[in-house]
C-alpha cells in the first residue's frame, strides 16, 4: 500500500518549461547519437522537404532558456516525486524507460513550453519486495500551440 504523501501526487502538474530549439543544439545532439538525417545536416535537403526546414532528431526539444538547478532538465515535481518516494522508504531509484508520442515536428527556431505531470504511481509485489512505478507524462506545445509530442517516462522505486 503507498501512502497518501506518494498518491497524492497523482495528476499533479509541474511549471512549464521554456525550450529553445537552435540549430546548433540539433546538430550537436545527432552528432551524439549518431543520427546522419539529411533532414537536420543538409539546409537545402531540408528546405525543399515536405517540412521546408531542418527538423530535430527525435526526442529532441531544445535546451531551457533558464533553469535553477545544477539538471536542467530535473523539474520541481520531479524532485518532489522522489523525495516523497525516499520518504515512503522506497530510496532506491532506476529509470524504467521513456516512450514518445510524436505530433508534429519540431524546428529550427521553435520556443517549446514543456509541461510535467504525474500520470500514475503504483505499486507492485515482487520476490524480491516492493516496487513503486511513477509515470510522469510530459506534454511539448510549440510557440503556435501545436502540441508536437507527449514523453511518458518511467522511474521504479524500491
Amino acid at each position: 500500500m503507498l501512502s497518501e504523501e506518494i498518491t497524492r501526487l497523482i495528476g499533479k502538474s509541474g511549471e512549464p518549461m521554456i525550450l529553445e530549439v537552435e540549430r546548433g543544439a540539433i546538430r550537436k545532439f545527432a552528432d551524439a547519437v549518431g543520427d546522419r538525417n539529411p533532414l537536420i545536416w543538409d539546409d537545402e535537403y531540408a528546405r525543399n522537404s515536405r517540412y521546408g526546414s531542418v527538423v530535430a532528431p527525435p526526442g529532441f526539444f531544445g535546451w531551457p532558456v533558464k533553469w535553477d538547478s545544477p539538471m536542467p532538465f530535473f523539474s520541481p515535481i520531479r524532485e518532489e516525486l522522489i523525495t516523497a518516494s525516499i520518504k515512503a522508504g522506497f530510496s532506491r531509484i532506476v529509470d524504467g524507460g521513456i516512450e514518445y508520442e510524436f505530433f508534429h515536428p519540431v524546428r529550427v527556431g521553435d520556443t517549446l513550453v514543456a509541461v510535467a505531470k504525474i500520470a500514475d504511481i503504483y505499486a507492485r509485489e515482487t520476490k524480491g519486495g516492493t516496487l513503486v512505478f511513477s509515470v510522469t507524462e510530459t506534454s511539448y506545445t510549440n510557440q503556435h500551440g501545436v502540441l508536437v509530442a507527449v514523453a511518458s517516462q518511467t522511474l521504479i522505486n524500491r
